[in-house]
C-alpha cells in the first residue's frame, strides 16, 4: 500500500507523537532502572549499617556482662576484705576467736613474710597478688575439729585462705582420768592471699 503525500502529511503529527512517546517511555524505563539501582544500593547500605549496629550492640552487651561479672567478683573480694594490704592483726584476732569458740586446747601458728605471688597487667594500673604462708599446728580431739577450724578461718575474711597441705597424726597418748586429752595433732600450711589494686591506691 502506497501513501500519498497528503496522507503522509496527515500522519506526520501522529508519528511524531508516537516517536516522542517512545522516547519518553525509554527515558522513564532508564530512569526507573537507575532509581531501582539506587534503591537497591541504599537498601544494601542500610542492611550493612544495621548489621554493623547489631554487632556493635552485641559487643557492648558482652562488655557490659564482663564488667558486671568483674564488678561482682570485686565486690565479693571487697566484702571479704581480701583487697588491700595484709591484715596480720585481724588474722591473729580471728584465730584467737576461733580457738576460744571451738575450745581448741592447743593451737600454735606462725605467719611468714609476705611475698609477691603474681602481678596481672591492668588499666590504669597492675593488680598484684600477695601471699603470706601460715603454718598452723593444733591438737585435735577428732578430725572434724580441723575441718571446722579451716571453715571458720575461711569465713573470717581478711584474706583468701588457700590450704596448701594438711597432715594429721596420732599423738600416741592414752586417754587418762585427768580429763580430755587430744589424741590427734594436725599440721597445716595455709596461704593467705591478698589483692592490691594499684589503680585504687593511686
Amino acid at each position: 500500500m502506497t501513501l500519498t503525500q497528503t496522507e503522509l502529511k496527515k500522519l506526520a503529527p501522529a508519528l511524531l507523537i508516537a516517536l516522542a512517546l517512545l522516547a519518553i517511555g525509554a527515558g522513564l524505563i532508564h530512569l526507573g532502572n537507575g532509581s531501582l539501582k539506587a534503591a537497591n544500593a541504599q537498601r544494601a547500605a542500610a542492611e550493612k549499617e544495621r548489621k554493623a549496629s547489631a554487632e556493635r550492640l552485641a559487643r557492648i552487651a558482652e562488655e557490659e556482662r564482663e564488667v558486671k561479672e568483674k564488678l561482682d567478683v570485686y565486690q565479693q573480694l571487697k566484702s571479704l576484705r581480701v583487697l588491700g594490704e595484709e591484715r596480720r592483726l585481724e588474722w591473729a584476732d580471728a584465730i584467737a576467736r576461733i580457738r576460744k569458740e571451738r575450745e581448741l586446747l592447743d593451737l600454735r601458728y606462725r605467719v611468714d613474710r609476705q611475698k609477691l605471688l603474681s602481678s596481672v597487667p591492668g588499666k590504669p594500673a597492675n593488680v598484684d597478688f600477695y601471699v603470706s604462708t601460715m603454718n598452723v599446728d593444733l591438737a585435735l580431739l577428732h578430725e572434724e575439729d580441723l575441718l571446722r577450724f579451716l571453715a571458720d578461718l575461711r569465713a573470717s575474711g581478711n584474706a583468701y585462705y588457700s590450704v596448701k597441705r594438711c597432715s594429721v597424726d596420732r599423738t600416741g597418748q592414752a586417754a587418762g582420768s585427768g580429763g580430755i586429752i587430744p589424741r590427734l595433732r594436725a599440721g597445716c600450711e595455709i596461704e593467705l592471699i591478698t589483692v592490691v589494686d594499684r589503680a585504687a591506691k593511686s
